[in-house]
C-alpha cells in the first residue's frame, strides 16, 4: 500500500498488489474506491463505506483534480 496523495484530510492510496482497472482507495472517516478511468473517461465512484456524502464528494473532487498524476503513479506501480 502506497500513499500517493494527501489533501483535505483524505489519504489517497494505491495497493501494490491490486488489479485493473486503474483505481485508488481514498481514506477519511471511512473508505471509497474510485476508478480513475470510468466509462466516460472520468473518475467514477465504485463504492464507499463509512464516509458521509460530503466526504465522498470531497474524495471525488480530490481524485478528479489529480487524476493525471494518480494515473502516472498507478502505471509506475503496476506497469
Amino acid at each position: 500500500m502506497v500513499t500517493v496523495h494527501r489533501e483535505r484530510g483524505l489519504r489517497v492510496v494505491i495497493f501494490t498488489d491490486d488489479h485493473v482497472p486503474a483505481h485508488v482507495h481514498v481514506f477519511g472517516s471511512g473508505e471509497a474506491k474510485i476508478d480513475l478511468q470510468g466509462p466516460n473517461g472520468a473518475p467514477t465512484l465504485l463504492w464507499a463505506v463509512g464516509m458521509t456524502r460530503a466526504e465522498v464528494r470531497q474524495a471525488m473532487q480530490v481524485v478528479t483534480d489529480n487524476r493525471e498524476q494518480l494515473l502516472v503513479r498507478w502505471r509506475a506501480i503496476h506497469g
